[in-house]
């Protein structure tokens, strides 16, 4: 499992920045009953489908940072 701190720690970890220097936290956000965990399970996938991620997580968190990030280029070359 991931956390949203783990998609942080790994995302300013592509760029080479620390998250705690960009990110602030508010209490006002977290839900009132917090769900300890979430999980999602690709086991039916992998038994009917014989599916295997080809991407592992930090990976994943590479591509759309970087994705994001030729995003960002483009619409600044458009301003």
């Amino acid at each position: 499992t991931h956390s949203v701190k783990d998609f942080l720690q790994e995302a300013f970890k592509h760029v080479n920045l620390k998250w705690e220097d960009h990110v602030e936290i508010d209490p006002r956000y977290y839900r009132p009953a917090e769900v300890d965990l979430l999980l999602g399970d690709s086991s039916k996938a992998r038994e009917k489908l014989n599916w295997r991620p080809k991407v592992d997580f930090p990976g994943l968190v590479q591509m759309m940072v970087d994705y994001d990030l030729k995003l960002a280029e483009k619409e600044a070359a458009a301003n």
